[in-house]
């Protein structure tokens, strides 16, 4: 059964904002975990406006740093995030953003972006190409 998008109240929003220690340039990673099964789908990063567009509306909102913009994870793609849970780190400088994927994470056409692994002395890639991404727009 598919989680329920969790948003927050202002009030909540800014004491996450003053939780977390971004970086120089105003960001933070992010990993986005499956909801349910713990699965580590992909890691991007945040910054003080995808934090709180995330929160206040349940999609997850990340940061291009290639773009230079907010990139709302599945726009172009259909392939969206929805916010189950939202956790700061100990060191604030981390956070752990609990999903429910629609779709694909991976922009490759993977289920998450970690499909490479060393077997047998050799980098390999261990999981399959679920869509053709080529066939649309990536995100």
């Amino acid at each position: 059964m598919p989680a329920t998008t969790t948003t927050y109240p202002q009030a909540a929003i800014d004491t996450m904002l003053a939780a977390i220690a971004f970086d120089t340039q105003g960001l933070v990673p992010a990993i986005a975990q499956q909801h349910g099964t713990g699965e580590v789908l992909m890691m991007a990063w945040m910054d003080r406006d995808a934090v709180a567009e995330t929160m206040r509306t349940g999609r997850v909102c990340y940061w291009s740093r290639s773009r230079r913009a907010p990139w709302r994870k599945g726009d172009t793609s259909g392939h969206i995030q929805t916010l189950v849970d939202l956790r700061v780190d100990c060191d604030g400088d981390t956070l752990l953003v609990e999903v429910e994927q629609t779709g694909v994470a991976c922009h490759t056409g993977r289920h998450n972006c970690f499909f490479r692994a060393i077997r047998g002395g050799k980098l390999e890639t261990i999981a399959p190409v679920l869509v053709d991404l080529e066939k649309m727009e990536k995100d």
